[in-house]
């Protein structure tokens, strides 16, 4: 019955109400036993007498005060009292000659009625006033008897059952309305959780509480992550697999032409057999950045961590690429100043994050133009730039050049051989898996310029690699 949580939110407010009405009315019983009607209703007849004696000037009547206290008493049906200032008795108007009153003593805590007793032990409810004179006027009348069973159906019950039945009512009504309130957005997304995985899914309407809307909020987000994660997958995948389905053409094609002798000379043989390597050593390097990209993803990549000289670094890279540089008529070059601090960082990583920068920067840069690698200091950080002057990217494809499989214009770089489109994914891995960042400023016509920004050293904290473990 109570299962779903509506329900469980209605019944804990139904308890918390009735348990509310029920402090309510143990309170109120409390206090109409102590002060019931009939006690209030006879306090306010001695007042009403206490008015009209004080109302008088009493000392006027000298001698004959005891006998208009006597009067006034048996008109009125009441005690009448009077002390002298040090609380002894002056009068004692008391028609029906009963015990011995004293002075009143300060009432007890938590009575709302004042009451004295007698030299029986008796109680009294009465009112005590001082006179011009300093003398006291004490009105008073031996409290009422009441049955508890009239002081029920006559006082408690009635008022505690019309207005705590309503009252019980309105409040089931309103606990209702704040359990659909609550549940009723957590129902939904537990609706919305139940169907996933879909491309259907739409947001969840953040309503409710402030708390069940950052929920909402933070579920939509996971939604919109899932989605574009699923999107990504599904991308990825069907890229790998165009990606693998030319060279795996190339090859069965020209292994069949080498099975069926069609290739029947030695040197259509030695064609199909070097197509046959280049297009599996493509394959595998494909799949040796897959594998890289996966490790990096997954966190399970080893950096190793050890001081790195930049200068030393970009140099060996220049070095490298000279003979290729030179072939393609591009001039490449190196500015770094020589107080360089050390780096803390994985060297070789580093040197496919510039390795692979600087080769794109060869396929796209026309005879005749340069690339510079340049390290500094900026703000604390360690900030190496691969400018070229190529035929730059254009705007649409600068959000995209990190994706993974993504190749912007091919037709730039005239028949230059190209890769599976991994490189900038897996320079983007290795930058941020060294607490860094990259991005790109290009325009076409005017050249392209990677920025790496590294922090000079590593904390537990700063890898992708560790954070993910």
């Amino acid at each position: 019955m109570f299962s779903s949580l509506r329900a469980r939110l209605w019944f804990s407010y139904a308890i918390l109400i009735l348990t509310a009405l029920l402090i309510v009315a143990a309170v109120l019983f409390i206090y109409l036993l102590r002060n019931p009607i009939l006690y209030r209703q006879a306090t306010s007849r001695l007042k009403a007498v206490e008015t009209i004696i004080t109302s008088r000037d009493l000392g006027q009547f000298g001698p004959d005060l005891s006998r208009r206290l006597e009067n006034a008493a048996q008109t009125f049906n009441v005690r009448i009292v009077q002390f002298s200032q040090d609380q002894r008795v002056l009068v004692d108007a008391n028609p029906g000659k009963f015990p011995e009153l004293s002075f009143p003593q300060p009432a007890k805590l938590l009575r709302t009625n004042p009451i004295t007793r007698d030299s029986d032990g008796k109680a009294w409810l009465y009112t005590l006033t001082q006179l011009p004179d300093q003398t006291w006027l004490m009105v008073t009348i031996q409290r009422p008897k009441v049955s508890v069973l009239g002081f029920l159906t006559d006082e408690l019950l009635p008022p505690f059952i019309q207005g705590g039945v309503i009252a019980l009512l309105l409040s089931l009504i309103v606990a209702y309305f704040i359990a659909l309130w609550i549940a009723d957005p957590l129902q939904e997304i537990v609706t919305v959780a139940g169907n996933m995985p879909s491309e259907q899914i739409r947001p969840v309407a953040a309503r409710g509480p402030h708390e069940v809307q950052d929920l909402t909020r933070a579920f939509n987000a996971m939604v919109a992550r899932m989605q574009s994660s699923q999107k990504s997958q599904r991308h990825f995948v069907a890229n790998v697999s165009h990606e693998l389905k030319t060279p795996l053409t190339s090859i069965q094609g020209f292994a069949q032409a080498m099975l069926d002798g069609t290739a029947d000379t030695p040197e259509a043989r030695k064609q199909a057999a070097e197509v046959i390597y280049n297009e599996s050593a493509r394959m595998h390097r494909m799949v040796l950045d897959l594998l890289d990209l996966a490790r990096l993803d997954a966190g399970t990549a080893d950096l190793k961590m050890s001081p790195l000289n930049m200068s030393a670094l970009l140099n060996a890279i220049t070095e490298k690429f000279s003979p290729m540089a030179n072939k393609a008529d591009v001039t490449i070059s190196v500015s770094a100043p020589a107080n360089l601090p050390i780096l803390l960082a994985d060297g070789d990583r580093l040197a496919q994050v510039f390795t692979n920068l600087v080769d794109n920067a060869l396929k796209f840069t026309p005879a005749g133009g340069a690339i510079n690698l340049q390290a500094e200091m900026m703000q604390g950080e360690m900030q190496v730039s691969v400018n070229d002057t190529g035929r730059g990217i254009p705007a649409s494809a600068l959000p995209h050049v990190f994706d993974r499989f993504y190749q912007a214009d091919i037709s730039r770089s005239k028949g230059k051989k190209h890769g599976a489109g991994l490189g900038l994914a897996i320079v983007l891995e290795i930058v941020q898996a060294h607490g860094g960042r990259i991005s790109v400023r290009s325009q076409e016509g005017h050249g392209t310029n990677f920025v790496v920004n590294l922090p000079l050293t590593q904390s537990a904290a700063t890898t992708i690699i560790r954070r993910r473990k």
